[in-house]
């Protein structure tokens, strides 16, 4: 049995994120105001009172062996200590295989009319958006589409297979290859526009402002707590490379990797979703996902719906929030008026009676750490006081 000498914040959350839950989850289960998870997260060095240290002692031991080891090991390492049975549990960095999946959102309003028109139909993802695609063909990637949504929104989708040696090399290839990818979706999306166009003059498509990340792990040699700094690592690669000069990604030094597999490293702010047959982490900036071979687990595709739809309303919200900070009033066609962007929050927000648990816990952690949620609030405010 692990004994915690002394809770605080940082122990909490670490418990919370051996068991990869989300702050609603954790206090949930510990029968406690998720405020109080916020608060360990602005305080790690904040002491549990005794009434809370025999609830998070309680938690622990009904952890699973898996994560209790993961907990041994990971506060190990929090602490200094290299015992022998906790540094053999330790992993390193390691040759694996992933599948990268970018998402490249940008906003074209009634521009997108003539484009859309071409599209050849899709299903309606979790937001209920209606959709068409085109072929993107890009040069190198494995799969490359152009999302055409009938709100005025564009979402390029590259699926690009990696073999690499260490996170960082991905990393590297990661914010090198950005650069690149915003500007071809950029001309790819001019160039449609172009030859859809009944007069074929069109303005140029402005660069998608970001890249958003999804990684699939596939074969790799990690396991308890090796996999979980993996996925961490995969969906936060920030912390691997420097990145001040955007055109000139370099890694931040040799050992970095291999420091943070021995520390258990987690992005604080990241957060596990995990139904039992498959694991993942969303983050900020990126979403990693490891499928195991069972047919209850989440496919990769159920992910990729969810962020097509995700991205499209993060450029459409963004747009409207752009207006209102230059000072204007928003104005949308009658049909994607505020009560447009109100049934797509809803639908994205609500349970289905058929969603998994997994999905469950995916769909929140991914639209908890995008924090479109509160965008999409803001927008509807916005539009709803410009259009009545």
């Amino acid at each position: 049995m692990i004994a915690v000498d002394q809770w605080t914040g940082e122990e909490a959350l670490l418990l919370r994120s051996v068991r990869r839950q989300s702050v609603r989850e954790f206090a949930q289960d510990l029968g406690i105001s998720p405020r109080t998870v916020s608060q360990w997260q602005r305080n790690k060095e904040r002491v549990c009172r005794p009434a809370m240290a025999q609830i998070l002692d309680t938690a622990l031991a009904q952890c699973t062996p898996e994560e209790q080891e993961a907990f041994r090991v990971r506060l190990a390492a929090l602490r200094g200590e290299t015992d022998g049975a906790a540094a053999a549990a330790v992993a390193q960095s390691a040759p694996c295989i992933v599948v990268s999946h970018k998402f490249l959102p940008v906003y074209l309003g009634e521009r997108l009319g003539s484009l859309y028109a071409a599209g050849t139909p899709r299903p309606s993802g979790p937001a209920g958006l209606d959709q068409r695609v085109l072929p993107g063909k890009h040069r190198s990637a494995q799969s490359s589409t152009v999302h055409m949504y009938a709100c005025g929104v564009v979402v390029v989708h590259l699926e690009e297979r990696q073999r690499v040696d260490s996170f960082t090399d991905l990393a590297v290839w990661r914010y090198r290859s950005y650069l690149t990818d915003r500007a071809w979706a950029g001309e790819r999306i001019t160039g449609l526009l172009e030859q859809h166009c009944a007069d074929g003059q069109v303005e140029a498509s402005p660069d998608p402002e970001y890249v958003l990340s999804v990684y699939e792990l596939r074969e790799h040699a990690w396991s308890g707590a090796g996999l979980d700094t993996a996925l961490q690592l995969l969906a936060t690669p920030s912390v691997l490379v420097d990145r001040q000069d955007p055109a000139n990604i370099v890694p931040l030094g040799a050992g970095v990797e291999d420091a943070k597999f021995r520390d258990g490293w987690a992005h604080p702010e990241a957060l596990p979703f995990d139904g039992g047959a498959s694991r993942g982490v969303a983050g900020w900036s990126g979403i990693s996902y490891h499928p195991q071979p069972d047919e209850r687990a989440l496919t990769i595709n159920q992910i990729v719906a969810l962020e097509l739809d995700v991205q499209a309303l993060w450029a459409l919200s963004s747009h409207i929030l752009h207006i209102v900070e230059d000072g204007q009033d928003p104005v949308m066609p009658r049909e994607y008026s505020w009560r447009f962007l109100r049934g797509a929050y809803v639908r994205l927000t609500t349970a289905r009676p058929t969603e998994t648990a997994q999905h469950r816990v995916m769909r929140e952690a991914i639209l908890t750490t995008s924090e479109l949620p509160d965008r999409l609030r803001a927008a509807q405010d916005a539009l709803r006081d410009s259009n009545p």
